[in-house]
């Protein structure tokens, strides 16, 4: 990835979560962050991984909810940036935080419950 590629994903992704922030409400949709944006090497299309702090239901509601909002929130995103092109938008759920999660409570299992030795 450039140079450019990285920065413009970086403004992206701090321009994201600001729209995020101002526009969906915590106690409905829960606690959404933007983990990680990809951008093309033209700088046309934007993958936009979120992490959603609740239950499943809340998670497909957002992904629902940011589907349906997609055309606004890049007009937002466009107005923001200095671009030749706003870039075309998706959303994609970032279930990295629920993997470390799971990891972390079979870790903890492990330590709390020793194997019993054959003596």
């Amino acid at each position: 990835m450039s140079v450019r590629t990285e920065r413009v994903a970086s403004l992206v992704k701090q321009l994201m979560s600001e729209i995020i922030q101002q526009n969906f409400r915590m106690e409905e949709f829960g606690l959404v962050t933007v983990t990680e944006v990809r951008m093309s090497p033209d700088l046309k299309i934007a993958k936009i991984f979120v992490s959603v702090f609740g239950d499943e239901e809340k998670k497909k509601k957002l992904l629902a909810h940011l589907a349906v909002e997609k055309g606004a929130i890049r007009s937002q995103l466009g107005r923001s940036m200095n671009l030749k092109f706003t870039p075309a938008i998706s959303f994609y759920l970032d279930a990295s935080l629920d993997y470390a999660m799971k990891i972390e409570d079979l870790l903890n299992k492990i330590h709390k419950d020793p194997p019993e030795s054959k003596e």
